[in-house]
């Protein structure tokens, strides 16, 4: 008796936290499979603009702001207030455009699959088949 219960809460706990984990994904397409925070800053200021085998990086966002953009952004060690200043800055010395804000997960999650080069993020709980998984960042608590 006292296992069961253990076990449930035990698997209580795990989903509590892995639903605030946010998944960096990727169509199955790019040539990694597996970036660090650094690379990821590097693709979304526009800093790099091509993975390893020359094809484009094709950086997608999400329009709305909530848990799992703040934590992507605080993973990357910007606020993204500071990510559209990064932005407005080389659009006006025309270096380049900000990725692609869309407004859900699921048109992210779409894109992604659909697009070759693209990465974007969402919810693990979100993630499918159709894309690969590149880094899973943590909720802190």
């Amino acid at each position: 008796m006292h296992r069961t219960i253990a076990t449930i809460l035990g698997s209580f706990l795990w989903l509590s936290f892995a639903t605030g984990q946010v998944a960096v994904i990727a169509n199955k397409s790019v040539p990694v499979d597996e970036v660090t925070s650094q690379q990821l800053l590097d693709f979304y200021t526009g800093d790099v603009k091509l993975w390893e085998n020359k094809d484009p990086v094709i950086v997608t966002d999400l329009k709305p702001e909530g848990e799992v953009k703040a934590l992507f952004y605080e993973f990357l060690g910007k606020s993204p207030s500071r990510m559209k200043s990064i932005w407005l800055k080389k659009m006006l010395s025309g270096e380049g455009d900000p990725p692609e804000a869309l407004k859900s997960e699921s048109e992210v999650l779409q894109k992604v699959s659909s697009t070759p080069g693209a990465i974007g993020f969402v919810s693990e709980a979100n993630i499918s088949d159709d894309v690969k998984v590149l880094t899973v960042i943590p909720r802190k608590d």
